[in-house]
């Protein structure tokens, strides 16, 4: 492991940035302060230093916000689904030439690597380009019922005002994936972004109002007591869905508030990512889809790889060549070139993957590389490899959230199986070998919502996002993700 310390951009190029930004509440169409008047500081996770002070909302915003979305539903429901679609593409436009600047600030107040911010701010894009394609695409079905008595005209309509809750880790593109469909399906929102990193998707906001969305139709509402804001909303009686991307804790809330009112409900939740290696896989493509599926945001993902399962023919090969990756990256600043992994985003998650560390280490597990934090200011944390992982560890029944790969041989597929879904979640399976009969077969057993077969990248907006037991309810993304801001209706017609 190497630290890096040159800058990529100047600290002007990123203070710039960051004044462009809007820091108030957004509500019908204007920027305001919260009707406490309080506000609440945005951390630069490499520097621990104050990067901005944003609005900090409450009830009677919260309130707002709903009515707000409530009154202005209809009118946008009749809009035509041709200018649903158009605004989408201006503002994937606007997003992709402002490239550089949204992935600064992504980079100032959650960590990533600029490089690899970049690559969000393109795939959050393209989730408005989708679902522009998507918005005039909105269709029914007209058939005969079997007695040939009637006729069955099926019909879809926008689901009404949507409660969204994004998640810190990917602050863009949780925003976008959200928020394409709901414009598309004619759908007003509610939106609470989470406090840690605010900026993207208060930066966000201002490129929708430039792309043309209608005042009242986003709602914006900040806060450092998400309960005080999302509570409101969820028992308004207005909100008629939620989507929400976060811990299975919340989520199970959040559905216990949406039965009240038989609200639609997706949820992307908690993961528990097993990747599993056989024997003839090939090795050096499966630690590149390691290093994807772990390292992608310094671990920070519900996608990571958590449990590393590897054949006992070839664990000790792996690991050391898994070791020899990590090892060789560059940590530090995110905004500096060419820092490979960014610090985690708080100090609280760096406390947490040092306690997952230290606790399998105590159970027997070995240390190949990392283990530690380097000394040096900000969240950071040394990318990790763990071989002879006891499987009573804590890091294999919790999510990781951070650069820590820990290394469990195997022997049976049988085996790994059962490894691989003792856990409430499901969101998605890794599997590395060429034997197609087995990636089939594997996958099939898997109890996950979705497979990399071969590949360490699950994500793409085309795809059906999601998972299955505790991980969640509902997709996003792909055809069926518009699916999820519709209701279904139909009209019998008698013939004749």
């Amino acid at each position: 492991m190497t630290t890096q310390t040159t800058t990529h951009t100047t600290s002007e190029q990123a203070r710039d940035a960051i004044a462009t930004v809007s820091t108030g509440l957004f509500i019908d169409g204007e920027w305001t302060e919260a009707a406490s008047g309080k506000r609440f500081d945005v951390i630069n996770p490499a520097t621990e230093e104050v990067i901005a002070t944003v609005a900090d909302g409450g009830p009677e915003d919260a309130r707002r916000a709903i009515e707000t979305a409530g009154r202005v539903q209809k009118e946008w429901a009749r809009t035509a689904p041709r200018e649903r679609s158009e605004i989408l593409r201006r503002a994937y436009d606007l997003i992709m030439a402002r490239q550089d600047e949204l992935a600064l600030i992504m980079t100032s107040e959650m960590g990533k690597p600029f490089a690899e911010a970049k690559g969000e701010v393109a795939y959050a894009a393209e989730f408005f380009r989708w679902f522009s394609e998507e918005a005039v695409r909105i269709g029914g079905d007209l058939t005969t019922t079997g007695d040939g008595k009637n006729r069955i005209l099926v019909s879809k309509e926008p689901v009404g005002p949507c409660v969204l809750v994004t998640p810190w880790n990917f602050p863009l593109a949780m925003g976008t994936r959200k928020i394409g469909p709901a414009i598309a399906a004619g759908c007003t929102m509610v939106f609470k972004p989470a406090n840690l990193t605010p900026l993207s998707s208060l930066a966000l906001v201002d490129i929708l109002i430039e792309a043309g969305l209608p005042k009242g139709v986003l709602n914006v509402v900040c806060t450092t007591k998400a309960s005080e804001v999302v509570s409101p909303w969820m028992s308004s009686g207005i909100a008629r869905k939620v989507s929400f991307t976060g811990s299975t804790a919340v989520g199970v809330r959040l559905l216990e508030q949406a039965a009240e009112h038989v609200m639609r409900s997706s949820m992307e939740l908690g993961g528990n990512a097993p990747f599993i290696v056989f024997e003839d896989a090939d090795l050096d493509r499966a630690v590149d889809g390691a290093v994807a599926a772990k390292m992608r945001n310094m671990g920070e993902a519900c996608t990571a790889a958590n449990r590393l399962f590897v054949h006992r023919s070839v664990a000790d090969e792996f690991a050391r060549k898994l070791a020899a990756r990590l090892g060789a990256l560059t940590v530090g600043d995110g905004a500096a070139q060419g820092t490979d992994v960014g610090p985690l985003v708080e100090e609280k998650a760096l406390t947490k993957v040092q306690e997952l560390v230290d606790d399998a280490v105590a159970k027997g597990a070995s240390v190949v590389c990392g283990g530690s934090r380097p000394e040096r200011p900000g969240y950071f944390y040394s990318p990790t490899v763990l071989s002879g992982v006891n499987p009573e560890s804590h890091l294999m029944s919790e999510e990781i959230f951070g650069p820590v790969a820990p290394v469990v041989p195997f022997d049976t597929e049988e085996e790994v199986i059962r490894l691989a879904n003792d856990t409430p979640w499901g969101l998605v399976g890794y599997l590395f070998t060429q034997d197609v009969d087995r990636g089939f077969r594997m996958g099939d057993a898997l109890e996950v919502g979705m497979v990399g077969l071969n590949t360490g990248i699950v994500s793409n907006p085309a795809a059906p996002f999601g998972g299955v037991k505790a991980s969640g309810l509902g997709r996003e993304g792909g055809r069926v993700g518009i699916e999820e801001f519709l209701e279904t209706k139909y009209m019998a017609i008698p013939r004749g």
